[in-house]
């Protein structure tokens, strides 16, 4: 089965391009939580630690200041890119698609040798304007993954290239978000069903960055 493999430098869009319409309100605590996939809770700490990597790495960069600027919205964007992974996951399971680490690598391996090399992967990774930015071998790895297992689950379901296509996905991730159940932390935004992605909340006392140890939960709007 012949397989197509993209770079890194791939837009938020692009990735999100069939996700679920999430419900974006939470109806329990879940402290130190920024959202609650099915069984999977993607921590605060975990979210912090991932931005910091990229942090770092774009510091690193002649262009640092100019990318740190260009990436406000890095942890909600963070937020959202990890709660899509967690439903393609449970997508990809219940309809019989694999990815293996061997795939991945290879797929890797395509990806550094169309741009260059494997530093010019990572910086494109992490310097792509038109999207969410990447760094480290870890993050990289999984927006390879991303991609495999949304083109292996596109032809189990014999989804054609094109809108007809990307509905039929974005039903998928739909039924699947809204069997497992998704929760996020009114903190880092709120689902916008018609945009496909995760909005700004309209709540100013809520925070991305940063949060106290009263606020590491999920925090009730006031009435």
């Amino acid at each position: 089965m012949k397989r197509r493999t993209s770079t890194l430098a791939v837009s938020a869009a692009a990735l999100l391009l069939a996700s679920p319409l999430l419900t974006g309100c939470s109806t329990g605590a879940h402290p130190g939580a920024a959202a609650v996939v099915g069984d999977e809770r993607i921590t605060i700490a975990s979210v912090q630690e991932r931005v910091e990597t990229v942090r770092e790495a774009q510091r690193e960069l002649p262009e640092g200041d100019q990318l740190l600027g260009a990436t406000p919205a890095l942890t909600r964007q963070t937020v959202d890119f990890l709660v899509y992974m967690e439903v393609l996951e449970a997508a990809a399971e219940a309809h019989g698609v694999e990815v293996s680490r061997a795939q991945v690598q290879e797929s890797r391996a395509i990806a550094e040798q169309s741009v260059g090399g494997a530093e010019a992967l990572e910086t494109s990774a992490l310097t792509a304007t038109n999207g969410l930015p990447f760094a480290g071998d870890e993050q990289i790895d999984q927006v390879l993954r991303s991609q495999l297992l949304t083109q292996g689950l596109a032809q189990r379901l014999g989804a054609p290239p094109g809108p007809e296509g990307d509905q039929l996905l974005r039903q998928v991730f739909a039924e699947t978000a809204e069997e497992i159940g998704v929760e996020v932390n009114p903190r880092y935004g709120e689902w916008d069903a018609e945009q496909v992605t995760l909005a700004e909340s309209d709540t100013p006392w809520l925070r991305a960055d940063e949060p106290t140890e009263e606020e590491a939960g999920f925090p009730a709007p006031p009435a």
